[in-house]
């Protein structure tokens, strides 16, 4: 049997590669996808190597993983439960794709992850691999050995002296990429304190950012963020810059309690500075350049979008569908929003774009105001209509009863 595992050098598939050789007496391939993870990447081949794996793909997918699905996102606004910017997420089906290739390439049987049963990823791996290839034995360790918890997982490692980051004293569960940090288990399951100082892995603590703010000017061009302070440079240095600034000024620190997808509710925090600022500037510009009705059903798509890709649904038809609706409405998204950044804080300074709907001679109050004041008795006497009719029809109702 051949297995490709999707591999991120972390607790979780560092036990899962030794497992499955174990476990079906399989050839082992480990693919580890640089989607920008903080953690070292130069040395996780060998370490897959040691543990067994025969063999070892690495390969950057930064710039893909922007490009297709952050920015895709970003142009729709998804933002899951008001808060989450959907970082883990938005990189699963990604990793599936190349997972699902490099099976075919390999001619391998099956693929495998490291999610656990009652996570949001394995059903996002399922859901993806499905889609592509439904033929392919989807296999999940985490879900089907025998340890019962983390601190198992840990002790397995040692005594198969397998590497790991984490300890007892620290069995937090940290995911990372370009767009966003994830961090869960340990002390953050007891909801009752706030999140120690250790767990954040980026972001400065806002009550510790510089006394000093920073302003940056952000250039779109169809709701694709391109440029810096005028300055067009290419996505990953993009949002690397801007990663580095916000994390700086204390930007993009979120504590949620979300609901998974199987149903229960698990608390999550998040580090995204570049997201948190290129979400807040999208949005400031598509404030300026749509019209009411649009920008408000726009908001519905939001939520629906954002559903599908925390459902695992990226490959959906209906995702793609949506991406189409979002597509038109990016059309006049062209622009440069001025943002200062100062200890967590995100400060609108300047809005503008030549496609901006704006008008100062119709929404100011001084003597330049070219509003038509007398036309608004008529149209509030046409705009009420409705409830002056209900009001109508509840007082005759009103009386009705009262002659009974």
């Amino acid at each position: 049997m051949k297995i490709v595992l999707a591999y991120s050098g972390g607790l979780d598939t560092s036990v899962a590669l030794k497992w499955l050789q174990d476990k079906y007496s399989a050839e082992v391939i480990a693919f580890c996808a640089n989607i920008g993870q903080f953690e070292p990447l130069d040395t996780i081949g060998s370490k897959a190597k040691q543990i067994g794996a025969s063999k070892v793909y690495i390969e950057d997918l930064r710039e893909e993983y922007l490009r297709e699905y952050v920015f895709k996102a970003l142009k729709a606004n998804v933002v899951y439960e008001g808060q989450y910017l959907l970082a883990a997420p938005l990189g699963r089906p990604l990793i599936a794709k190349r997972l699902v290739e490099i099976a075919q390439q390999e001619k391998a049987n099956a693929v495998a992850h490291g999610a656990t049963g009652k996570g949001n990823d394995q059903v996002r791996f399922y859901c993806s691999i499905a889609a592509l290839n439904p033929d392919l034995q989807i296999i999940a360790p985490v879900i089907e050995w025998e340890m019962k918890s983390r601190d198992d997982e840990i002790e397995y490692a040692r005594t198969h002296n397998i590497e790991i980051a984490v300890s007892a004293a620290k069995p937090y569960s940290i995911d990372t990429n370009i767009w966003g940090t994830s961090i869960e288990c340990g002390v953050l399951d007891n909801i009752k304190l706030p999140p120690p100082n250790e767990v954040y892995q980026i972001t400065t603590s806002p009550l510790l950012a510089p006394d000093e703010p920073h302003d940056v000017c952000i250039g779109f061009e169809q709701g694709i963020p391109v440029s810096l302070d005028g300055k067009v440079i290419p996505p990953i240095q993009l949002v690397s810059e801007l990663n580095t600034l916000g994390s700086k000024h204390g930007v993009g620190r979120i504590d949620i309690l979300e609901n998974r997808v199987v149903g229960i509710k698990t608390r999550g925090i998040y580090e995204s500075p570049a997201g948190a600022i290129l979400h807040f500037a999208h949005k400031e510009l598509e404030n300026l350049v749509l019209d009411r009705d649009l920008l408000h059903y726009k908001a519905q798509v939001a939520q629906q979008y954002s559903e599908l890709v925390y459902y695992g649904l990226w490959f959906s038809p209906l995702r793609e569908a949506l991406d189409v609706f979002v597509g038109y409405t990016q059309s006049r998204v062209n622009g440069y929003i001025t943002l200062r950044l100062y200890k967590g804080n995100l400060i609108v300074l300047n809005r503008d774009s030549e496609y901006a709907m704006y008008d100062h001679s119709l929404s100011t109050y001084d003597v330049e105001d070219q509003f038509d004041h007398k036309a608004g008795h008529g149209f509030s006497y046409i705009w009420s209509m409705p409830l002056r009719v209900k009001s109508k029809t509840d007082l005759k109702w009103d009386i009705s009863r009262v002659n009974q």
